[in-house]
């Protein structure tokens, strides 16, 4: 049987919360925000929960998280 491995990326971008969700950061909080709304990057900076139908997908690629 071959190790299983994780997948690097997904790593450093989803973190499991304790109750076996997983939560990751919002996009396009980065450069180019001097024409976004203040509203707009406070809510970028927030963390989100993944919808349910991405969980199968990321508890595969992130096995040992």
């Amino acid at each position: 049987m071959p190790k299983l491995k994780t997948k690097r990326a997904a790593a450093k971008r989803f973190k499991k919360t304790g109750d076996g969700k997983f939560m990751y950061n919002k996009s396009g909080s980065s450069h180019l925000l001097t024409h976004k709304t203040r509203k707009r990057k406070r809510y970028l900076k927030r963390e989100e929960m993944v919808s349910e139908t991405r969980v199968k997908s990321i508890k595969r690629m992130v096995p040992f998280i």
